[in-house]
């Protein structure tokens, strides 16, 4: 973990000494006056008009729910004899598991439970990068014990529970996602199913994704075949595969209908996607260069990309080390540090909108009781403070040093419990005064989500929950995927405190829509506002009062409110004839969303400590002048 902070110091530095621009302007003192607390009810949520079942939706919501092939597949791989009793000598092309264009209908209905003991059967595993020795125990290198739940609605197989699993297991979570169900005619009968997972690393953020396959004929199944072959992690890197005995319980599921339905609404409600590419061929004119996006980051390390302009997600590919994935808009994409801005910072700004302003301004020493033990000074530190990462706490001021050291080594791995990571967290003395200097800590956004959790629950109930708060009050009105209304926690359990520095789990349509919140819908959805928009104003660099402060390291960039920005002049092009800022999230290893004036989002997702924009924004321009 050391080495990967490490890394991640030169991140921010990289990110920025290798992209082309200018550096940041000179600070501006950050308005320190806040508005008072209100006493009024909690502003409205937005309506969420009810989407009609599934099977009033039409076949294009439900994913092609309806198939109408004829089943007569060419099936040079996975076949019948090898889910039966063939042995897995090492990945396939991820195609194999895929729906194929001549699927039909499923004879079946799979509804139940589907249970795969731990380790794997015929199977084997491939080491493609391990910078701390996790190999060196066997029992990691094998899946955890899965215990899951599906429904059907036509040809797609949805899962019960779509979000992180606290599994249990010494080394592994997981989420899994929907897949499909189909018949082929060579399959003596039996319905074919597949459906997408992801090995989460327990504590941490890194996230691989798979998928497996099995055969049914609605009492029986066929062996289970598994394949990990691509990863958003920069440490630990592997390709995992085997075949498990597995046993189907047929179980009557209480909310079928409504687990079906709202399934099919999220998916009815995904943003329109294109090919990358696509942007030559709609923007005709735009002389725009397609190897702008993607630009910067090593091919084999990016796990996906795309840009949202007019209201489309212009996208990617999803590669693996085996072909296209098989579940692109299924796959698991980890936040890392852009939680702090997706979660912790919209949490602040969810706050201030229900209840005043003057949320920002509470200390932490009345929210969290373990200030008063610190080693540090946090009498007069505030919530904003915290969130711009200025509490003065911290024993090293260069770039991201504290953030590498082994005090947040011990916050980061030494720790799963409630109690270690508060302990932890507090370990860093007093240097400065708030809101003086910006020192990087993914510990300090611990410490808040703490502090609003705790103001929440006096405001709310003893049942209040920060993340559910943000889950239910922002991210399932915008339609977010069901794998990301959960996040990492303390002692490994749902019942945990809320990471908040990290631990979020998008598909890129999620990281496209949180984008579109933040940047072209002001906050607002539905016609409702449900962040505060001052603080959300000036995070994004749109008030020239509160800029934030500088960060250390080459080049120079702003901080405030959990997010980066960077601004940019004629200096930085001839094709800009003004100033103006891109606000940006940043997450370890090799992840960005840059939040871009023309109303585009960039972002991308990658695993090799590069840091590369700077050309996006350039191309982007072309689509739509950043300049008026």
């Amino acid at each position: 973990m050391i080495q990967r902070l490490i890394l991640f110091m030169v991140v921010t530095a990289l990110l920025l000494a290798s992209a082309c621009g200018s550096q940041a302007a000179q600070p501006t003192a950050a308005s320190s006056e806040t508005e008072p607390l209100t006493t009024a009810p909690p502003t409205p949520m937005p309506t969420n008009t009810p989407q009609p079942p599934s099977s009033e939706l039409p076949p294009s919501a439900r994913l092609g729910a309806i198939l109408s092939g004829s089943g007569a597949v060419d099936r040079p791989l996975l076949t019948y004899a090898d889910l039966m009793t063939g042995l897995s000598t090492g990945p396939l092309d991820d195609s194999a598991f895929a729906l194929p264009e001549a699927a039909a209908a499923p004879a079946v209905v799979f509804e139940g439970r589907l249970h795969l003991s731990a380790g794997g059967e015929n199977g084997g595993s491939k080491l493609i990068r391990d910078d701390q020795n996790f190999s060196a125990d066997p029992a990691r290198m094998q899946l955890p014990e899965f215990d899951l739940e599906f429904v059907q609605d036509g040809s797609v197989l949805i899962p019960v529970t779509q979000g992180l699993v606290f599994s249990g297991n010494p080394y592994w979570n997981y989420i899994i996602g929907p897949g499909r169900i189909w018949q082929e005619n060579a399959d003596n009968g039996y319905a074919r199913l597949s459906f997408p997972f992801a090995l989460v690393d327990r504590n941490q953020n890194c996230t691989h994704n798979g998928v497996m396959a099995f055969l049914f004929n609605g009492t029986s199944i066929s062996q289970v075949r598994y394949q990990v072959t691509q990863e958003t992690c920069l440490y630990f890197k592997f390709d995992l595969w085997g075949q498990l005995t597995a046993t189907y319980t047929p179980e009557t599921i209480p909310n079928a209908s409504t687990i079906k339905a709202e399934h099919a609404a999220e998916a009815a409600d995904r943003l329109p996607t294109r090919p990358i590419s696509a942007l030559r061929t709609d923007y005709p004119d735009s002389g725009v260069n397609l190897s702008g996006f993607g630009s910067g980051i090593t091919p084999g390390d990016l796990t996906a990309y795309g840009l949202v302009i007019n209201g489309v997600n212009y996208v990617s590919g999803c590669p693996t080390r085996y072909g296209e994935y098989a579940y692109c808009e299924s796959m698991r994409l980890p936040s890392y540090s852009t939680a702090k801005s997706a979660f912790a910072s919209l949490a602040l700004m969810r706050l201030g909108q229900k209840y005043g302003a003057g949320v920002y301004s509470l200390l932490i020493k009345d929210y969290v009781p373990e200030a008063a033990g610190a080693a540090g000074d946090w009498s007069a530190v505030t919530f904003e403070n915290t969130l711009d990462m200025a509490t003065g706490n911290y024993d090293q001021s260069g770039f991201e040093l504290d953030e590498a050291g082994p005090a947040m080594a011990s916050f980061l791995d030494e720790s799963e419990t409630l109690a270690d990571k508060i302990k932890y967290a507090f370990q860093f003395p007093n240097r400065k005064a708030p809101g003086q200097a910006w020192v990087y800590h993914t510990s300090d956004s611990f410490i808040l989500t703490r502090a609003m959790n705790n103001y929440l629950v006096e405001q709310e109930g003893s049942g209040a929950d920060i993340f559910n708060l943000v889950r239910d009050e922002v991210y399932i009105p915008l339609h977010l995927s069901a794998g990301a209304l959960t996040a990492l926690r303390t002692d490994n359990s749902p019942s945990g405190a809320p990471f908040g520095g990290y631990g979020l789990f998008w598909t890129r349509d999620d990281i496209a829509k949180v984008g579109l919140l933040l940047n072209d819908q002001d906050g607002m959805i539905d016609g409702v506002q449900v962040l505060e928009p001052g603080l959300l104003a000036a995070a994004l660099q749109r008030n020239a009062e509160e800029r934030g402060l500088n960060t250390t390291g080459v080049p120079v960039f702003k901080y405030k409110a959990a997010f980066w920005a960077k601004q940019w002049t004629q200096a930085d092009g001839r094709q800009y004839t003004c100033s103006f800022w891109t606000p940006f999230m940043s997450g370890y290893g090799g992840i960005s969303v840059v939040l871009m004036p023309n109303g585009s989002i960039y972002y991308y997702f990658s695993d090799n400590n590069e840091f590369s924009w700077y050309d996006a924004v350039n191309e982007s321009n072309k689509l739509s002048p950043m300049c008026p």
